[in-house]
């Protein structure tokens, strides 16, 4: 009478049950594994191959393999071993002789790599290329830019502004001020085709000017209201006419910090004997080539995003009228810009800048 083959006898530990257990149960785990775990657990009961086959609906044959796997090698024979694979290609020369050109040489016609033109010089594919430059997060056709300020009161001025947006002074008033000069008002040479489905919004790429028009914004820092008029032209006599806008908007017994770039209509004679003569008022110049720090530019930039940009006005007083409804609107429900940077993260951040500028021995 036959036997058949003896069945290893398998037992678990706590430690390994509780492992099997993680894998069969934990939802991300690779499907094949959690077969196996769910197979060994079951044989752990004293269930026999045929026993647990029918369970899981799977051939003896592979009850058995996974079965003798665990008792040979215990939870590492559930793992898949590494399969051989096609042999690689690329060697680690190839890629470093890639990553060298891409960051220390240019090609004889451009000013920058682009795949096809680094495959060719370096005898690779393309797709080599951009499997490499993707590995360490190389964009060659990519730029950015930046400026840094070279105010000799930098630190200083950068300190004393964002300690008005962290920590501002009891009763008072904290408002960016600028002004967004030139606004174009623009109309296309032809009508506009709108979108419809399977198909953007088409414009023509030329336009007909029709004028300009000043902007003149403050920016509430606690509460994101936006005083604001429009001006045909940007002079020391309409800045100081703003001036005034802003002293009626404001009740008088709160004092008003001013935060203010450096362009010439701001230090006039005319402003500073304004400014003289209404001791409440308190001027915070940003340093120069520093915009990134008035608040009131991030206001700018979302009206030129949602209101000017793809605006069609066919004389400067439709500009305005547009400008004016975005005034309103932003006023009825305002929501305020919150600075969450301090300075000394600021000059970190500057300082590593000015590193890496000074390392390129530009």
């Amino acid at each position: 009478m036959r036997t058949g083959r003896p069945i290893p006898p398998l037992s678990l530990t706590e430690e390994e049950r509780q492992t099997l257990q993680g894998w069969a149960r934990r939802p991300k785990s690779a499907q094949a594994l959690a077969l196996r775990a769910r197979m060994i657990l079951l044989c752990g009961e004293g269930n026999t191959n045929t026993r647990v086959a029918q369970q899981i609906h799977v051939r003896i044959q592979t009850v058995c393999k996974w079965r003798q796997r665990f008792v040979d090698r215990r939870l590492d024979g559930l793992l898949d071993e590494p399969r051989p694979g096609t042999p690689r290609k690329v060697s680690d020369a190839d890629v470093e002789r890639v990553l060298t050109m891409t960051l220390e040489s240019t090609p004889k016609d451009a000013t920058h790599w682009s795949t096809r033109s680094l495959a060719s010089a370096a005898g690779l594919s393309r797709s080599t290329v951009n499997r490499i430059w993707r590995a360490f997060a190389l964009q060659p056709h990519r730029s950015e830019t930046f400026k840094l300020s070279k105010a000799p009161l930098f630190i200083e001025k950068v300190r004393d502004i964002v300690g008005l947006y962290l920590n501002p002074p009891d009763r008072a008033l904290v408002l960016c001020v600028d002004e967004k000069s030139q606004i174009q008002a623009l109309d296309r040479t032809q009508p506009l085709l709108p979108m419809r489905p399977g198909q953007v919004e088409r414009r023509t790429h030329d336009y007909a000017r029709h004028g300009t028009t000043s902007l003149f914004a403050a920016l509430d820092v606690k509460t994101g209201k936006i005083i604001g008029e429009c001006h045909r032209r940007h002079r020391s006599t309409e800045f100081r006419k703003f001036l005034d806008t802003i002293e009626q908007a404001v009740p008088p017994q709160l004092d008003v910090h001013l935060i203010l770039d450096n362009y010439g209509t701001h230090k006039t004679a005319l402003i500073h004997r304004w400014l003289a003569k209404r001791p409440r008022f308190h001027v915070h110049f940003t340093p120069t080539s520093a915009s990134w720090i008035n608040l009131v530019e991030r206001w700018f930039a979302a009206l030129t995003e949602k209101q000017i940009r793809r605006g069609a006005h066919r004389s400067v007083g439709q500009l305005e009228t547009a400008i004016k409804q975005y005034l309103r609107i932003t006023n009825e429900a305002p929501i305020p810009f919150v600075w969450t940077k301090t300075a000394d993260e600021i000059l970190a951040s500057v300082a590593r800048c000015c590193t890496l500028t000074s390392e390129t021995g530009h």
